[in-house]
């Protein structure tokens, strides 16, 4: 995403990755509701609205923006931070159960974040914010998710798939709505917001970056976005957290051999902490009692 911020405007990327992605996934979508024989209600369109405005509106604006104004291998990492809202969320709202040993966890990502961020001297306050706000929103999106797949039925393929689709669309409508002569007049008098006034739509296109288009479609959305609600499915919100806990210790390491960016002796030092606590989440995982009677359906 780095990458494709450089060629491509951030609400932009987003929209394109996300219309990719949710096409790709709505067959499959239609497909496991045929044989469900699942009919959504007008509510159930809804939430699913909802759910997209959240994760591509907000959350994943947010994340192209964090990329943009800050180093991707710090924006990986506290974008990696999710699972901590996600725990908390899961305990609040879906009254999943923390043990000591996830609370533990929480509070080492917590420290490892802190490590990173280093608020004594913040070099990347912008990227950082973004980052931080990006990774409550995808955290409430989660929680949605389970909410929906509970409420109808549906799977996670079906659930991501339409969200993003949905999303991806209500973010068109948005970037046509930056063309009205009033709004382009009132954008373009603020330096913050001119980058949000004629927001491209297809320009850029090439077949050139059509790899990176489907590489960031289909990969990282798609299939990453399915493959996290199916993990949902098969034990519970945080098992499913775990990749977000491998990735601050992959995410430096790409950024690294890919864009030749720096690792700070803070940086290892919160990682080491980030995976500390990621191995705590696992073994207490581990320790639960089968995911038959942990699983939300169940209750």
């Amino acid at each position: 995403m780095k990458i494709a911020g450089d060629t491509f405007d951030p609400v932009q990327i987003t929209f394109l990755r996300f219309i990719i992605g949710g096409l790709v996934l709505l067959p499959a979508a239609l497909i496991s509701m045929h044989k469900k024989n699942i009919i959504l209600r007008s509510k159930d369109w809804v939430l699913l609205s909802v759910n997209g405005f959240v994760v591509v509106v907000i959350g994943m604006i947010l994340f192209q923006l964090a990329v943009d104004h800050a180093k991707a291998s710090t924006v990986a990492v506290l974008f990696s931070c999710n699972p901590v809202f996600t725990l908390v969320f899961s305990f609040l709202l879906l009254k999943e159960k923390l043990s000591k040993l996830t609370l533990i966890s929480i509070i080492l990502s917590i420290i490892g974040l802190l490590v990173i961020v280093n608020p004594a001297n913040l070099t990347e306050p912008l990227g950082i914010t973004f980052s931080l706000l990006s990774a409550v929103a995808f955290s409430i999106y989660s929680m949605i998710s389970r909410w929906v797949s509970i409420r109808t039925g549906l799977d996670g393929l079906a659930i991501t798939g339409f969200s993003l689709l949905i999303g991806s669309l209500e973010l068109l409508a948005l970037m046509l709505l930056t063309y009205l002569q009033p709004i382009v007049n009132a954008f373009s008098g603020v330096p913050a917001l001119r980058e949000f006034s004629d927001i491209p739509i297809l320009a850029g296109i090439s077949w050139g970056n059509v790899p990176l288009l489907l590489l960031a479609g289909v990969g990282n959305s798609a299939a990453a976005f399915a493959l996290y609600f199916m993990i949902i499915e098969s034990s519970n919100v945080s098992m499913a957290s775990i990749p977000f806990f491998i990735k601050p210790g992959l995410a430096p390491l790409l950024a690294f051999l890919i864009l030749s960016e720096k690792i700070t002796v803070n940086l290892i030092a919160g990682i080491l902490i980030l995976l500390a606590g990621s191995l705590l989440t696992i073994y207490s995982n581990r320790t639960r009692v089968s995911p038959k009677k942990n699983n939300l359906l169940d209750t």
